[in-house]
């Protein structure tokens, strides 16, 4: 707000008059004076509420009608804005499908958080707004006290609720737009979504009257998107002081959230937490490529002011906190500011899997555009430049856009001589010149260094223990020097993409010589700092990162989609099966363009002749039916080998499977709808969905028998905002109309060659 420092004199000014009221001069009561300072104290409240007026508008009781526009399917609306109760004592973040309320005298409290699709009231208590640690105390951060019945909230109950003066205080708010985490332009590389999300930004300051606390100042942000009932909060904690501080931990959410279910007995790890709110942060490792199994910060706890729960040991799983497990644990220095992770909380208004999914998908692609980018590459195993040359020209004459030189190459970035600096500006200037983008693998972890790099085991003080064994530790001094020789190669070189394997920063390091870390405390969240760091820096000069673990918050495009790689080793056949299945699985909450898959053109993980594809044609039918069955997935996989084809015949194949994907490009890339799972006994198939798109979707279905089949199949078409008639063209261009029933579905004939597969577009 123009007007917030205003705000924030006023409101001192008022706190100020509270405590003269309380006590004049000397002590004694003087009415006159009481008289006085009152009149003033009116005269300031009435500029004040002047002020916000002027700034904020009043929430209208209509407002809380129940959205009758489905955000999945409409993408138009529902924008962010911040208002006022009409009795000014509250502040309401809302976009039309979300609403969260914030009572703020005589502290700050979430009173209100409400989906506007269902109705849903996902609250039943009043927490603080946030938790700190400093200098080894705890501090809540807002929040009210004297909640007697903690099932629900009423109106009624809230004026009886007080303040702790020990708590950081209400100072001030302000309203901004949404904050651009990652300074994120797309570049020449095909993108979905080449838009950066819009929104609101409420930011609450708080002080604390803690006279070891002076100078330090905490903020917490509320971030609402434009279109998605989703909201991301953040806890900033500013060093205003002379001196260091310690931020021990931060909770940067706490709800008291409705329970899933009641049940007399149960624990709190086996009982269904709340479906209605979905959780996600900047804060997740593993490599298991699913956020769910990522997640390091979300906890879903009991509550033991909830008394009157149904459950006899109050350990129903209705409180919400989220922070990282192993703290913060980092000295923050005299005017440093410290931001904790970011949480993304995600209203859900059905238990079914395929909206939820989604939901998740849609947030993915407003919050990270830059997961929507989606290059053609090739995965090249080189041995020589001549090699590179020869894969660049290939590319160029197939449609390919990027070039990635997979891991066994002889590519080596952390070589920064003038010999290889220059190599590799000569390579990327040729792909260049060629339009097409190129890049490759580097290792940091499952490797060793030294004694005096690696990652120090805490159980036995010796270098071992890592994620995978032994790794470098990414403060240690070999650390620091690969993410410097990183940053160095791609300034020097111009190369487009980075392929990247670790670090994992779950490998905790005791060492206490390390430069980039002070001890075991803080070496998790430091070595996460500086790969969230190295993310940025390499995303905001437009290099593409796949990466194997969950960090497409900041910055990385791309995850394996979900394999076993040793897979890779057994027949064609089995190979095609069990990639569809692949797809299927590792699209539910994936976007079609945020998971690589895998095609092996030479041997991998061993294997026989019957499971590699080399020489290319002699099995070009497996050949295409792969590109098809990942390209009509709008999957990219990693075609790992010397070449893309071995004769003019094979080029030729290679280039009609593209030329095709580019002409559906964008539908190939949208929606996955997931009609039926591959179990090699019937037709497997996907459906794309977009109601944005002239083509409003697009069916793959597949044959594994070995006789032809033809089927009826049912086809859900309201995810592509087709609610009446739909002309659906097979692949031979033959049209046919169809009437959508009441239930948005088409009962479509389909005829599917032995070991083969067939599509359909739907305008």
């Amino acid at each position: 707000m123009t007007d917030n420092k205003e705000m924030l004199k006023f409101t001192g000014l008022k706190s100020t008059i509270a405590r003269k009221l309380t006590k004049s001069p000397g002590g004694s009561t003087n009415l006159l004076y009481k008289a006085v300072v009152l009149l003033f104290a009116m005269v300031l409240n009435y500029g004040f509420t002047e002020s916000l007026a002027q700034q904020t508008p009043v929430w209208k009781s209509a407002q809380d009608n129940l959205s009758t526009v489905d955000w999945l399917v409409h993408a138009e609306g529902h924008p962010a804005a911040v208002f006022k109760s009409a009795d000014q004592k509250d502040l309401i973040l809302s976009n039309g499908l979300l609403k969260r309320a914030f009572r703020l005298s005589p502290n700050v409290a979430c009173t209100d958080l409400r989906n506007l699709t269902t109705g849903e009231q996902l609250l039943r208590s009043i927490k603080p707004e946030a938790q700190v640690s400093i200098n080894g105390k705890k501090y809540n951060i807002g929040g009210l006290y004297g909640q007697t019945e903690n099932a629900y909230i009423t109106t009624g109950m809230l004026a009886s609720l007080k303040a702790n003066e020990r708590d950081f205080q209400f100072q001030s708010y302000e309203i901004t737009a949404l904050p651009q985490f990652i300074k994120w332009k797309p570049g020449s590389m095909w993108t979905a979504n080449k838009k950066n999300p819009t929104g609101k930004t409420l930011i609450f300051t708080y002080k604390s009257a803690d006279a070891k606390l002076s100078g330090i100042l905490v903020k917490v942000n509320y971030a609402l998107y434009d279109g998605l009932p989703l909201m991301t909060k953040w806890v900033t904690i500013e060093n205003k002081t002379n001196a260091s501080i310690k931020v021990d931990q931060v909770v940067n959410e706490i709800l008291g959230v409705v329970e899933e279910e009641s049940a007399v007995v149960g624990s709190t790890d086996k009982m269904k937490t709340p479906h209605g709110i979905y959780i996600e942060s900047n804060f997740a490792f593993n490599n298991a490529m699913k956020y769910s199994l990522s997640d390091q910060s979300t906890h879903w706890k009991a509550d033991s002011l909830y008394t009157s729960q149904v459950n006899y040991d109050k350990t129903t799983p209705c409180l919400l906190e989220v922070y990282p497990d192993k703290g913060v644990n980092v000295e923050l220095a005299a005017g440093e500011v410290f931001s904790s992770i970011r949480t993304n909380e995600l209203l859900m208004d059905s238990y079914d899997r395929e909206r939820r999914g989604l939901a998740i998908r849609k947030m993915y692609r407003v919050i990270a555009p830059w997961t929507t980018q989606n290059p053609i590459f090739m995965h090249l195993v080189s041995k020589n430049d001549q090699q590179v040359k020869n894969a660049i020209d290939q590319c160029a004459a197939t449609g390919y856009e990027a070039l990635i030189l997979s891991f066994g190459s002889h590519l080596n970035m952390e070589d920064s001589t003038a010999s290889n600096i220059r190599k590799w500006k000569g390579l990327a200037e040729y792909a260049h010149a060629k339009n097409i983008k190129i890049g490759g693998y580097s290792l940091f972890s499952s490797r060793r260094i030294s004694d005096d790099d690696d990652v120090i085991s805490p159980l036995t003080g010796k270098p071992g223990g890592a994620f995978f064994g032994n790794a470098p530790c990414f403060g240690s001094k070999w650390g620091l020097s690969y993410r410097d020789k990183i940053k160095y190669f791609f300034q020097k070189t111009g190369l487009d993409i980075w392929e990247n394997d670790g670090p994992y920063p779950g490998d905790v390091c005791a060492s206490t010589t390390h430069p980039g870390h002070k001890g075991l405390a803080d070496s998790q969240w430091t070595q996460m700092e500086m790969q969230k760091e190295l993310y940025h820096w390499l995303s905001e000069r437009g290099v593409y990162i796949n990466a194997p673990d969950w960090y497409f918050l900041d910055g990385t495009n791309k995850i394996a989609i979900g394999y076993r790689e040793v897979n890779f080793s057994l027949p064609r056949a089995n190979q095609m099966i069990l990639n569809r299945q692949n797809i299927f699985d590792g699209t539910w909450e994936k976007t079609p363009s945020m998971g690589w898959g895998f095609v092996p053109l030479t041997a991998y993980q061993g294997g026989g002749a019957e499971a590699v594809l080399e020489p290319l044609a002699d099995h070009l039918k497996d050949y295409k039916q792969l590109m098809m069955q990942y390209y009509g997935a709008g999957v990219q996989a990693c075609y790992r080998g010397p070449r893309l084809y071995d004769t003019e015949t094979t080029k030729e194949t290679v280039k009609s499977v593209i030329n095709w994907y580019k002409q559906y490009r964008d539908i190939l890339n949208s929606d996955i709808i997931h009609l039926r799972r591959a179990d090699g006994r019937d037709w497997d198939g996907i459906l794309h969905v977009n109601p944005r798109l002239k083509t409003k979707g697009l069916l793959m279905v597949y044959n594994p028998l070995d006789q032809d089949i033809e089927r009826v199949i049912s086809v859900p078409l309201y995810y592509a905002g087709i609610t009446h008639n739909v002309v659906v063209t097979d692949e031979t261009g033959k049209k046919t109309s169809h009437v959508v029933d009441a239930v948005h579905k088409i009962q479509l004939k389909i005829k599917i060659k032995a070991e083969g597969y067939t599509w359909f577009k739907m305008e």
